[in-house]
């Protein structure tokens, strides 16, 4: 497991300097600048600016220092945000993030996980028919829709919910159900799924012949097993929950740093838009390192393949 470990970590290292190299350069393609849209900025403003930035250098000695400062743990300061660096808007956006996507994933699992076991155990019935045709529409309808029908229904129709907002515990429930429908729909058909597989297995039969109560033998037993392809699909569930709520965050007005994420590619903002890419690349591979750790201890069979 410390080799695994080891592995992954030195793995991570290629991995980010491709996305380092690939977006710095591909951002700095982007028609105009961080300061171009500023009518009322001078040219000679303008000018002092990009000198005191760094942006009237050679391409090449950009990339290069800012390589040098992020070996440092230096994102380097936001263009955009004065007196602001990249790292403190990190910091105090992504707690916000992280919340929103934990709470979607407990929903996510919590719906799905029960759907697909409800299924599974009505297999071609209306018990199954019903939440997998729920679980299609929870696929097939994006956020950027459930999130208005969300807020048109429940916040200004009933006043239920506010429309905007993170302030009190009842703003985190229409986003994160809206973020997490899709992640439940997905895990309510791979619960199923692997539920019908295990279902008829002779070790469920067993269990059933000994007079096991019927909850013991598929929580204890069945949902033991079929559980391992839920699990798997965690890892990039996890870094899609993070990485993905920037619509979420932007319907809700929330602030966190997928809503910065989005302002700082409509801004331009270089050093903000490249460190959020280093960001949650490196959290995608960290979410998928432990999800693998998880699997191991779950499934020992699976720690041969990770020694």
């Amino acid at each position: 497991m410390l080799s695994f470990i080891l592995r992954r970590l030195l793995s991570l290292l290629p991995v980010l300097f491709a996305v380092v190299t690939i977006n710095f350069f591909l951002i700095r393609l982007m028609p105009g600048g961080p300061f171009t849209n500023e009518k009322s900025f001078p040219e000679e403003a303008i000018e002092r600016l990009n000198q005191h930035y760094g942006l009237d250098l050679p391409l090449h000695v950009q990339y290069f220092r800012y390589l040098g400062n992020l070996l440092r743990g230096d994102l380097g300061p936001s263009l955009r945000y004065s007196n602001r660096t990249v790292n403190a808007i990190i910091a105090k956006g992504f707690p916000v993030s992280l919340e929103l996507g934990v709470l979607a994933l407990v929903f996510a699992l919590i719906i799905g996980v029960s759907a697909g076991i409800w299924a599974s155990l009505h297999p071609n019935r209306p018990g199954d028919y019903i939440p997998m045709g729920l679980a299609m529409t929870g696929i097939c309808l994006p956020s950027f829709v459930i999130g208005p029908l969300l807020i048109l229904g429940l916040a200004l129709g009933l006043g239920w919910f506010n429309a905007s907002g993170w302030n009190t515990i009842s703003d985190r429930v229409l986003p994160a159900i809206t973020l997490g429908s899709g992640y439940a729909a997905y895990i309510a058909r791979l619960t199923r799924g692997s539920m019908l597989e295990v279902l008829p297995q002779d070790y469920i039969r067993t269990a059933r012949a000994k007079g096991l109560p019927s909850w013991q033998v598929i929580l204890r037993h069945a949902l033991h097993n079929a559980i391992l392809p839920v699990v798997s699909f965690l890892g990039p569930a996890v870094a899609g929950l993070i990485t993905g709520s920037f619509v979420v965050e932007t319907i809700f007005h929330i602030p966190g740093l997928g809503k910065m994420f989005v302002m700082a590619a409509s801004n331009r903002d270089y050093t903000l838009l490249l460190g959020l890419v280093v960001f949650y690349a490196t959290l995608v591979v960290i979410f998928n390192m432990l999800v693998d750790m998880l699997i191991a201890i779950i499934d020992p069979r699976t720690r041969k393949h990770i020694s």
